[in-house]
């Protein structure tokens, strides 16, 4: 990595681990089964059903486990099963896009056992009864049964009853492009729960497995749900994934650094409930946390070039810059209209320029006593940096690792 240099003005950091409820499951193939076998899954495969199980485009735990699990339980009930990617727009709104973002996540059919069956083919439903039209993927339309499998947790764009999870699932996952755009179009609180009703009374749903993680990214809840209870059982698990779901230990900061940001962490890059910036017009903004300035350094090499979601930085560096697949972003950022997004920042050679900057234009905060947080993504934020300032404030509900730490950076001005 090469020598390490460090700038004096900076303050002195501290490591400390947030305080999670850590309760996680400790056999998900077992509590799978037993969720299907539950809600009587079993009962209603008959002999050569061909069943798709949906994969999505969210950075899951154990995504690709919980899927095969699924369809070793198809198979065992005597079913087909076959993997239905149903990521919207993701995946370079291709089939061969959301077919590699499957594998990505190791939901291969070598793995799982079946055939992928990727296509972006849809089939509009009649309207909602609000006159909102409704697509849903034509493999879905095709195959015998359906089994919407997603994790429910609070949506990077809305506050609603259902934000992310089945009910999302259906209406934008298996909407493919077409659907994700209609839902984006009519606004997503009110258009998903309205274009599932449709789906659930016209597609061959069969089931949904929710699942809801920890604050450690850990699966803490699996629930089968009948197609019937699919509006209220998403609504209350969202409640439980409220309850568990990381957010940041202080309320108020000077400085974020983001020192990665991907697809693969939130949807759009950056979570906006754990930074606190929606960018949205209409949409308030959450009350917390009130960051000054967001650095955002690096963009993971999985997003392949997809940086939606950089427009919520302040500031961030050239090469993350140069990275950026305009086509794929575009084409995932203008799905979902909200365009302020996607607008590159003020953008520095070196990841030490650009946080040098956001420390210049503070105002009149001096640097050695500014209220800095750095984190690895949005998602991992269980250990993170925090300068002398705001450990001060924070010390009684945080546990310290290490502190008296310098800001460093190597030889190419990156943060290490």
């Amino acid at each position: 990595m090469g020598e390490t240099r460090t700038q004096a003005k900076y303050p002195v950091m501290y490591r400390v681990k947030q305080r999670f409820a850590e309760e996680a499951i400790l056999d998900i193939p077992a509590a799978i089964f037993a969720e299907l076998d539950r809600i009587g899954l079993k009962e209603k495969i008959k002999p050569g059903m061909e069943i798709g199980v949906t994969c999505g485009s969210r950075g899951i735990n154990h995504i690709a486990l919980i899927i095969k699990t699924a369809c070793d339980y198809i198979r065992l009930a005597g079913g087909q099963p076959f993997i239905l990617p149903a990521m919207g727009s993701h995946g370079g709104a291709t089939a061969e896009g959301q077919a590699h973002v499957c594998e990505k996540f190791g939901v291969t059919e070598d793995y799982v056992g079946c055939p992928i069956r990727s296509s972006m083919d849809v089939v509009q439903l009649p309207d909602t009864p609000e006159g909102i039209p409704v697509y849903v993927s034509k493999t879905a339309m095709e195959a015998d049964g359906v089994l919407v499998i997603n994790r429910v947790k609070p949506h990077t764009d809305f506050t609603a009853h259902n934000e992310s999870g089945v009910v999302k699932m259906l209406s934008v996952g298996l909407g493919k492009q077409k659907g994700a755009s209609a839902m984006h179009d009519n606004g997503l609180g009110r258009a998903i729960p309205a274009a599932a009703k449709v789906i659930l009374a016209h597609a061959p749903i069969l089931a949904g497995l929710g699942v809801v993680e920890n604050a450690k990214d850990e699966t803490a809840i699996v629930r089968g749900i009948l197609p019937e209870h699919f509006l209220e059982e998403d609504a209350a698990l969202l409640k439980e994934s409220y309850a568990l779901v990381p957010k940041l230990p202080a309320k108020e900061m000077d400085i974020l650094i983001v020192k990665e940001m991907g697809k693969q962490y939130s949807g759009t890059g950056m979570d906006t409930k754990v930074i606190g910036r929606m960018k949205i017009l209409g949409e308030a903004e959450p009350e917390s946390p009130r960051i000054k300035k967001i650095v955002t350094l690096r963009l993971s090499k999985d997003s392949y070039g997809n940086a939606l979601g950089i427009g919520l930085a302040d500031l961030t560096v050239k090469q993350l810059v140069d990275q950026i697949d305009y086509e794929a972003m575009y084409s995932n950022l203008i799905t979902t209209t909200f365009l302020e997004r996607g607008k590159v920042p003020v953008h520095l050679k070196t990841e030490e320029e650009a946080i040098a900057v956001a420390f210049r234009t503070l105002g009149n905060v001096e640097a050695a006593k500014a209220k800095v947080m750095v984190i690895e993504n949005t998602l991992h934020i269980g250990t993170v940096l925090v300068s002398e300032a705001l450990y001060e404030e924070i010390k009684d509900q945080v546990d310290l690792v290490e502190g008296g730490l310098e800001m460093t950076f190597d030889a190419e001005g990156r943060l290490c």
